[in-house]
């Protein structure tokens, strides 16, 4: 280096820099981990030096150094006060309890002191750590342990209860095992959707078989299954599709039983089936029926059954008796198929597969379609994930090429794509092509010959030979294409050192001799044409291939035996410069010619051959020395009886001679059909990871034998009635269904009741007030407001809700950012006074939002827009009230208009006539939404309106609902979007009990977004003008009516900030409450305001809701309607 000093600036620069990025972290402790004063810090009276030992002993054993010396001065530490320590002590314990047991048993009393106490954190860590202790002689404690935190109020530590199984099973304690298995099924009737999936995994681990636990929940886990986390609804689904088929077997209505227990003749008897096909271009193969029937075998029988059955010489398909399936219309089916749907559209692709899984195996031949789609969007993903689906569809395509058919152009080839992924498609494409698509399919094939990699370009060519063999109409074209290919320039001529051509040749000419032998009559100028090649062509494969083509069809025609003579001189003049394949084939074609040789070129023949004959024994290579010795003493005798010279006492040894000949050299040129050799292929159940790698990975299960799981009294809990497994429901989740029902709220009501003030015996309801009342406002000091959220106690439903949700969940899941919320707070009460008012007559000037279901140009003049209602349903809590308006736009009267579900108007037909509409209506479908019958509006004239009350059940609050209108005799197919700010209800609370219940949903259960809102400046601007119009009252009743005409809330309080800049809107608080329409669960909203009034607000929402998936997607609603401008309310 010419200036030593400037590197040595700039390296102090660098860690300077790197210094100053890590000021407030603990990244130092991963630069200098080993400090000596680990072991006096661990003694230290201090619990910020215990913090700081401890943090550098968990930085050391992220380095891999072992640390265990440590762990008598660790373990004393775990009675410690501080949580920061006893969380880091336990971190510790869990790493070393399973290499110490010994040593950990010293802490057993406070792990069992800690599972009593009153944070839910310390008391899953106790529970983590005395799984992680593997001795038999606590196994006791830790299963009486694992039983009370089953029952524990708190979400985290029954999930915590559900990890501990497995460890719990791996000691291999069959006595305790019936134990084990009791609290697996407790979790799996948990309420929450986090239990239940991390008991879906405990059950795969611990008891497998063990299907009665499910079909005592099966209903619950089925409709718990959307809210499950992505991974547990993985191994959840494969448990309840297990279930289902050892519990009512196989659907007999699906593609895969139809193709295992039928043959080829029962399934030409199917019309529909039939026409489908050869509306594709197909004609029923029997290799594909096969092909399918050898994959459903592989589902269900094991490696064993598989090893056996493979080896045996007569390989009979086990056939399925009658009492080994079920039907499609089977309740315990149909919600499977249902609460999978969703699925399909997850964001996970390992999800997606899972549910495609499903619905291959179970669903009926008419609705398999419903997988393409989400399958064909997941190859839009990583490319990791594209390579798992295509290996998937690729079996899915094999068994049934007419489910990809229509979509081929989604297995293009992409630049980005990798070769592997290039060769599924190529694999893909080849499977089904169809006669209508293989023009188009052939164009591309085309286009790939010219890539680069000339690996990617030889399997092209045989993908091209593929479809050729599966299209007997379009073998002239791809042999055109693939002739084409061979007398290409550069293939003419050494290619050696072209990397990748030769293996283009070959594969070309593989492929034109599986087409020649389907009709080799047709395609003698084809073979003309490669022999004529032979003289360009050097690649020693190729040749081979080419001089056994000729050997083998030498006597087909009427020109290739005239010229079988001058061929044979040049291959024998090329003898002695060929590869080894190439004269192996050289004199193989000599003596199949030498046989079948007949009239004035036999002499020609035979010098050709001796001469042959003569090179071949003096060659280099013993094989060939070896090969030209077999034939020479071969076809001796066949030469003498040329000459004529015959003996009898030879005469019989020459006929056996020559009959020997003619079985190894003379085979039939005719087009024959050879039976097809048995797939030995292995396939394993989609989405696993034997898919992928082509053997049984462990772990790997095979379904369960269909129907072997006996009728028990479980049957009960798994059918159709929906009352069983309501209440089961209701022991497990706090309110119930009686509850809901018997309250009927309005939007009006739950604003009155929101705007009653607490100690006022003044309320303002929308009746009685006058529109133009000002509002009634209360000035109270929020500093010096205190509320005494622990004077009372909890009794009942509401205390065990209490129980459930503790605060303390925020000292370790979002301690640092509670702590800085807590000092803005105390900051903020410093600066800045608020007074809490009351808004008068709010509730009739709330407009819900329209939206359109049907427009008057797609609907023959028929208008139908829909919106939300604030009503609750009094049948069930899952239905969601709608107001529909139609409208007549156009000049004809309209008759008979109806709204139904799309799915049930296909299967009304086939419904029970004598029921009721009312209790078809009441009654619960699992299959699709219950959607209560519409009254049928008997006609409608031009320029008229009615309105009808709609009451559905979605699927899910971000999927919508597919409907059919029926109008004068036709069908308009409609989609009904969901709102989530329509599946809560008004929930009316005091600020106390709204504070309370805020309190008790902190950390993991809130959930905060800012977004910018506008729609007060447009009403500022409206009463510029008027000077007894209050700048914040705009701005309250602006946002309040923004918020409660798209959600249905109650408006708890309206915190309004007193201070001397009256521009300043900063520190405006609106509070709305609601309860999850499902489950009664409270979701609280807290609006909060920065900025100028006269300028755009910064407006901060959180959420508090114990349903995760739910609130974080409530809250995205709410930031996106409050961005929208809308139209002014006021």
């Amino acid at each position: 280096m010419m200036f030593p000093q400037f590197g040595a600036t700039a390296e102090s620069l660098n860690k300077a820099s790197t210094a100053v990025f890590r000021i407030g972290t603990d990244a130092h402790l991963y630069d200098d981990p080993e400090d000596v004063n680990i072991a006096p810090l661990l003694d230290s009276k201090f619990d910020s030096e215990k913090c700081e030992a401890l943090k550098r002993l968990l930085a050391l054993i992220a380095q891999g150094f072992d640390v265990s010396n440590f762990f008598p001065q660790v373990v004393k530490n775990v009675a410690s006060q501080s949580l920061e320590v006893k969380k880091l002590v336990y971190l510790y314990l869990l790493h070393y309890a399973e290499k110490r047991p010994n040593e950990a048993l010293l802490s057993i009393n406070y792990f069992q002191k800690d599972l009593g106490d009153t944070n839910p954190l310390v008391r899953a860590w106790a529970l983590r750590a005395m799984a992680g202790i593997r001795l038999h002689v606590i196994a006791p404690l830790v299963i009486v342990a694992v039983q009370k935190c089953a029952r524990d109020p708190s979400v985290y530590v029954r999930k915590c209860a559900a990890n501990a199984l497995p460890k719990l099973h791996d000691l291999r304690m069959e006595e305790h095992a019936s134990a084990i298995e009791e609290i697996v099924g407790l979790l799996l009737n948990d309420h929450s959707p986090g239990v239940v999936g991390a008991a879906a995994s405990a059950f795969t681990s611990v008891c497998p078989d063990n299907f009665s636990l499910i079909g005592r929940n099966y209903r619950r886990l089925c409709e718990i299954l959307p809210d499950v986390e992505e991974w547990g609804q993985i191994i959840l689904i494969g448990i309840l599709l297990r279930y289902v088929i050892a519990r009512h077997g196989l659907v007999k209505e699906s593609i895969m039983f139809s193709l295992y227990n039928k043959d080829i003749n029962n399934l030409e008897e199917d019309e529909s089936y039939i026409t489908s096909k050869e509306d594709a271009g197909y004609s029923i193969d029997k290799t594909v029926s096969e092909l399918a029937t050898m994959v459903f075998q592989c589902y269900i029988e094991g490696p064993d059954e598989y090893l056996s059955r493979s080896s045996s010489t007569n390989r009979v398909a086990p056939k399925l008796d009658v009492s080994q399936y079920t039907s499609c219309s089977n309740d315990v089916v149909k919600i499977l198929l249902q609460c999978t749907s969703p699925l399909l559209w997850s964001n996970n692709s390992a999800v997606v597969l899972a549910a495609a899984g499903v619905h291959w195996i179970m669903a009926s031949k008419e609705h398999i379609t419903r997988i393409v789609k989400p399958l064909l969007f997941v190859l839009r993903s990583s490319s990791a994930s594209r390579y798992v689906v295509l290996c998937n569809i690729q079996v899915f395509a094999k068994a049934i090429p007419s489910l990809f058919a229509p979509h081929y152009q989604d297995f293009f080839i992409c630049s980005s794509d990798s070769y592997q992924i290039k060769a599924l498609k190529l694999d893909i494409l080849s499977s089904i092509a169809t006669d209508s698509s293989i023009s188009v399919i052939y164009k591309e094939f085309q286009d790939y010959i010219g890539d680069p990699d000339r690996r990617f370009a030889a399997d092209t060519v045989a993908a091209i030979g593929l479809c050729a063999q599966r299209l007997p109409k379009m073998a002239t074209l791809c042999l055109e294409g693939l002739l084409t290919l061979v007398r290409q320039d550069f293939f003419c001529g050494e290619i050696r050192s072209l990397d990748g051509e030769e293996g283009v040749l070959i594969q070309a000419i593989i492929f034109i001799k599986s087409i020649i032998k389907l009709e080799p009559s047709s395609y003698e100028k084809v073979i003309i044409q490669l022999v004529r090649s032979l003289d360009k062509i050097k690649v020693p494969a190729a040749r081979a291939m080419i001089i056994w083509i000729l050997g083998k069809y030498c006597s087909l025609g009427d020109i290739i035996p005239r010229m079988l003579s001058t061929v044979l001189k040049y291959l024998a003049l090329c003898f002695t410069s060929e590869a080894l394949e190439a004269k192996l084939q050289i004199l193989n074609t000599t003596a199949k010619v030498l046989l079948c040789i007949k009239g004035e070129d036999i002499l020609t023949v035979r010098k050709i051959w001796t001469y042959i004959i003569e090179l071949a024994e003096c060659d280099l290579n013993y094989d060939i020395r070896d090969r030209s010795r077999f034939l020479k003493k071969l076809l001796s005798s066949n030469l003498e009886s040329q000459h004529g010279e015959e003996e009898n006492s030879e005469s019989q040894k020459r006929d056996q001679s020559h009959i020997l000949s003619e079985c190894i050299f003379g085979g039939q040129t005719k087009a024959v059909t050879v039976p097809s050799e048995p797939i030995d292929y292995r396939f394993y159940l989609p989405g696993s990871l034997s898919q992928l790698v082509f053997h049984a990975a462990p772990g790997y299960e095979p379904l369960p034998k269909p129907c072997s799981l006996p009728y028990t009294d479980l049957d009960q809990y798994d059918g159709a009635s929906k009352s069983d497994s309501d209440e089961e429901d209701n022991t497990g989740t706090s309110g119930s269904l009686d509850e809901e029902s018997a309250s009927d709220y309005s939007s009006e009501q739950s604003i009155t009741a929101s705007g009653e003030v607490t100690g006022s015996d003044e309320s303002v309801s929308g009746n009685e007030g006058e529109d133009n009342a000002d509002p009634l406002i209360q000035i109270s000091d929020t500093v010096n407001v205190c509320e005494n959220q622990n004077g009372g106690a909890p009794s009942g439903a509401a205390g065990f809700r209490d129980l459930m949700s503790t605060k303390s969940l925020e000292s370790w899941l979002d301690e640092p950012a509670r702590s800085s919320k807590g000092s803005e707070i105390e900051q903020s009460r410093v600066r800045r006074s608020s007074a809490r008012i009351t808004i008068g007559n709010i509730g009739g000037r709330v407009k819900p939002k329209c939206y359109s279901l049907l427009d008057p140009v797609n609907g023959n003049g028929l208008k139908v827009n829909y919106s939300f209602s604030s009503e609750t349903s009094s049948i069930s809590s899952h239905l969601v009230c709608l107001e529909v308006l139609f409208e007549n736009c156009s000049l004809e009267p309209m008759f008979d208009i109806v709204l139904i579900e799309e799915d049930y108007s296909k299967s009304s037909d086939s419904t029970d006539q004598t029921s009721s509409p009312t209790e078809n209506t009441l009654k619960f479908h699992v299959d699709k939404p219950a959607l209560v019958s519409m009254e049928e509006i008997p006609s409608l004239e031009p320029g008229q309106t009615a309105n009808r009350t709609l009451l559905v059940r979605f699927h899910h609050h971000l999927l919508p609902l597919k409907l059919a209108l029926f109008c004068n005799d036709k069908k308009f197919l409609v989609k009904l979007k969901p709102d989530i700010g329509y599946f809560v209800k008004p929930l009316p609370l005091s600020i106390e009990d709204f504070k309370d219940k805020e309190s008790r949903l902190p950390g993991m259960f809130e959930y905060v977004r800012s977004c910018t809102f506008n729609d007060h400046i447009l009403e500022l601007n409206k009463d510029s003008n008027s000077l007894t119009e209050d700048k914040f009252l705009v701005i309250c009743e602006t946002l309040a009516l923004k918020m409660l005409s798209n959600a249905n809330l109650s408006l708890v309080s309206v915190d309004m900030p007193v201070a001397a800049n009256l521009d300043d809107a900063s520190g405006l608080c609106l509070r709305f409450s609601s309860e999850i329409l499902s489950n009664s669960m409270p979701c609280l909203i807290t609006v909060t305001v920065e900025g100028k009034c006269s300028d755009p607000l910064i407006v901060s929402v959180k959420v508090n809701c114990e349903e995760t998936v739910f609130g974080l997607n409530f809250l995205n609603r709410v930031v996106n309607f409050l961005v929208e401008p809308s139209v002014g309310h006021l």
